[in-house]
């Protein structure tokens, strides 16, 4: 398995030794729960061509909204 090294200052490394800790992991596994999960956030790649990009059909358009609805008063 590779290995990162990386530098931080010494306040944000003992906050993550304390995060480590609190959860009972050691100091690498909250660091690579962290990237995982911040590499794994946002969209696919390709997604907006595939996906929002590949409609085939007819253009899509808004139908008229009408007016606002009156309500009674709570």
């Amino acid at each position: 398995m590779p290995q990162l090294h990386f530098y931080v200052s010494r306040e944000l490394a003992e906050t993550l030794r304390e995060r480590a800790r609190a959860r009972s992991v050691s100091l690498s596994q909250l660091l690579a729960e962290i990237v995982r999960r911040d590499v794994s956030a946002g969209w696919p790649a390709c997604f907006f061509e595939e996906v929002v990009g590949g409609w085939v059909g007819d253009a899509l358009e808004r139908p008229e909204q009408g007016g606002v609805e009156e309500r009674d008063p709570l």
